[in-house]
């Protein structure tokens, strides 16, 4: 489709953009690719269309007429359609209002002569060659118009110069008739189908996140879940805290599935109710309740102060599970865990996998931000106290500096030259900002400039920080530290104190800098320790192993994988040998310190799952399995044993049941009575050794149970 047809039917109200896409996210420097591309006549790439007369809930203020009848729905190339719209046009799509775009991207200038590609900058501002691409395609100027301008400025083009000029112009206009290719789906697709097709198209093309094709997959079947998402973040936004649409994914992921990696479990529309339900509370109680929290007790103020958002998703789980029900104790652990989270960097890297693991204690343990505090200690080898040292070099952007600002607040800290609190100043100029204390301009005259690294990095250290108002670092000035700190000291006597900074005068002078330093970080580390520990008292909770971990480990002397109970994969037929290989595996845990059989997993820890099984009972399904393999159990060692040594459950794993059988040590020799090759029935007697189980007899079997049970 050529680009000035899409242009027209945005306009005569003929394609639309879903509500489920996401907005519209380019930068300045995508549009300036883009363009660039164009006009040196690159391929751009194909955009995917629906025909529909069922459509979606639309972006924008138009609502969808039945009498329009099959209107163009457009579901991949909306950022670079939108981006040329506005070039072209000069105006924002109907589609889209001004607040609603991350970034204005018209305005885009280029350079006749040379073709170079820029944004407005002053040196353009008296040259003839550099014109508003937008002026370019509405035709207010032409290639005459830039030789007049040039030859009024005394610069004569030569006939080679002017058609290159001409030629320039020429390529810009023909934008409008380059082709966007057009993959179409039909009309008689429904909306399920046209969603799936977008997923797929962008999980090829890594154009989204999982969590923004997840939010796609939801709009399908409740179409108003981005605008009422949206609704709530503005909300939040105006209080100072700033998520992004993938945050609400997330948060649904971890409460409905105690997860954070695997965003097609939100695909299905069966989650539809659930989905509505869970968004309910957090619209009405449950987020507002977090941000409370983080700003009443963490002395969070804004999100720009969180290095990790999505450290606060378990606090979010945690604050659902509770119902917001939270004591002052519960709220302090939670605080402590999400200060130490953002310090010790618990979600910089492999979030996803991360959050899975933690959202499983947040979703079943008495005590969960005791575990959590345990699993950051365990990360780092038992150490999570803060050291003097690791202030050596660090500059503001380190975690140290968030939680220093939190601590400072929580000890009532002022602005050192406003007496203005640092936790929730009101007003632009009261806005916070840091500043040297030493002040950079007189540590470089004493050699901490950028000649010498290791210095300029002490000079940079955020230990030589101070939070003040803005309106107090813009006075502040290069004042000698002595001067500065004495009069905050006459003016407020614990303001210096409140923020940690040395009262010791010999410290202010430029000569003893370096002592400075090292005083500083040792009162910052032991106040800091101080704060956090005090917080809450948390206990060393034991996590047990999950069963991911536990198939990841593989086979051993607790644990053994069963492909099927009794389907034979390789012959394709019920075998009940292979019932005799488990109830084998059970009498040798039994006869040992116990274990764990899972049924339904491959020996390489492959996830199979039960459906063979459950196809060979007559079509059943867990519920024939489990009864039949209770008989068989029953039948083999009795319904003491049965009742008392072992326990089944049905995990899903890969979206895949298998089945777990947890045997417990036998309090006496347990015998199986199978036949012997001529038919006759014996009693025999198993153990488990290593990763296998294994008969035993004679003499080996006496000595076992004597010293086993005896």
């Amino acid at each position: 489709m050529k680009i000035n047809s899409i242009l027209e039917k945005i306009d005569e109200r003929q394609l639309f953009v879903p509500a489920f896409q996401r907005e519209y996210v380019w930068k300045k420097k995508d549009a300036k690719l883009l363009v660039d591309s164009m006009i040196k006549g690159y391929p751009t790439g194909t955009i995917l269309t629906w025909d529909t007369n069922h459509p979606p809930e639309l972006k924008g203020d138009h609502i969808y007429d039945d009498r329009q009848g099959a209107i163009k729905i457009l579901l991949d190339g909306q950022q670079r359609v939108t981006t040329l719209y506005m070039l072209i046009r000069g105006e924002l799509p109907p589609y889209y209002t001004l607040e609603e775009i991350t970034e204005d991207t018209r305005g885009l200038h280029v350079n006749v002569e040379t073709r170079e590609i820029e944004y407005y900058q002053k040196r353009m501002e008296n040259d003839p060659r550099w014109l508003n691409l937008t002026d370019i395609f509405k035709k207010k100027v032409r290639a005459k118009d830039v030789d007049k301008a040039l030859t009024e400025a005394g610069r004569n083009l030569t006939n080679e110069e002017y058609d290159r000029l001409d030629d320039t112009f020429a390529a810009i206009q023909g934008i409008l008739d380059r082709d966007f290719p057009e993959q179409n789906i039909p009309i008689k697709a429904s909306l399920r189908e046209a969603i799936d097709i977008f997923y797929i198209v962008n999980a090829g093309g890594v154009a989204l996140t999982d969590a923004e094709l997840a939010l796609a997959q939801i709009s399908g079947y409740w179409p108003q879940a981005r605008e009422a998402f949206k609704r709530k973040l503005d909300a939040l936004k105006k209080n100072g805290f700033i998520f992004k649409l993938d945050f609400i994914v997330y948060a649904l992921l971890a409460i409905l599935y105690q997860g954070g990696s695997d965003m097609r479990k939100l695909h299905s529309d069966d989650n539809n109710d659930a989905i509505r339900e869970v968004w309910k509370a957090l619209d009405d109680k449950v987020l507002d309740y977090v941000a409370n929290l983080l700003r009443g007790h963490a002395f969070v103020d804004h999100t720009d102060e969180i290095n990790s958002i999505y450290a606060v998703i378990p606090i979010v789980a945690y604050c659902h599970r509770m119902n917001c029900n939270l004591s002052h104790n519960d709220i302090q652990k939670a605080v402590k865990w999400f200060y130490y989270s953002q310090v010790r960097r618990r979600y910089v890297s492999q979030l996803p996998q991360k959050l899975d693991h933690d959202l499983k204690i947040v979703a079943s343990s008495d005590t969960p931000f005791d575990r959590l505090l345990e699993v950051i200690r365990e990360d780092r080898g038992g150490a999570i106290a803060i050291s003097p040292e690791e202030f050596v070099g660090s500059a503001v952007q380190h975690p140290l500096f968030g939680l220093l600002r939190w601590h400072l607040k929580s000890r009532g800290a002022k602005c050192l030259t406003t007496s203005v609190s640092i936790h929730q100043p009101m007003g632009e100029r009261y806005k916070l900002e840091y500043d040297h204390i030493f002040a950079f301009a007189n540590l470089k005259a004493a050699g901490y400039g950028q000649e010498n690294r290791l210095r300029y990095q002490l000079a940079q250290e955020l230990t030589n920080r101070a939070i003040l108002t803005q309106i107090a670092n813009r006075s502040k000035g290069a004042k000698e530290t002595e001067a500065y700190l004495s009069g905050v000291a006459r003016n407020q006597p614990n303001a210096l104190g409140l923020q940690l900074i040395p009262e010791d005068r010999e410290l202010w002078q430029i000569e003893n800098y370096e002592l400075f330093l090292r005083t500083r970080r040792k009162m910052l580390a032991d106040s800091l320790n101080a704060w956090l520990e005090g917080l809450a008292e948390t206990h060393a909770v034991a996590e047990g192993i999950s069963l991911e971990d536990m198939i990841a480990e593989g086979e051993n002397e607790e644990v053994e994988f069963k492909q099927t109970l009794r389907w034979d994969i390789k012959q394709g037929n019920v075998n009940k040998e292979l019932e005799g290989v488990i109830m084998k595996t059970i009498a040798a845990f039994a006869n040992a310190q116990g274990g764990t059989l899972l049924v339904g997993v491959a020996d390489n820890g492959d996830i199979a799952g039960l459906d063979s099984d459950y196809k060979s009972l007559n079509g059943g399904n867990r519920d024939k399995f489990e009864l039949h393999l209770k008989t068989l159990i029953i039948n083999t060692f009795g319904e003491a044993f049965a009742a008392t040594k072992v326990k089944l459950s049905f995990p899903d794993l890969d979206e895949k049941e298998i089945c777990r059988i947890e045997i417990l040590p036998a309090n006496k020799p347990i015998y199986i009575r199978l036949a012997d090759k001529g038919g006759a029935a014996q009693d025999r007697f198993y153990v488990r050794n290593g990763n296998s189980s294994r008969e035993m007899s004679g003499d080996q079997a006496i000595t076992y149970i004597k010293e086993r049970f005896v």
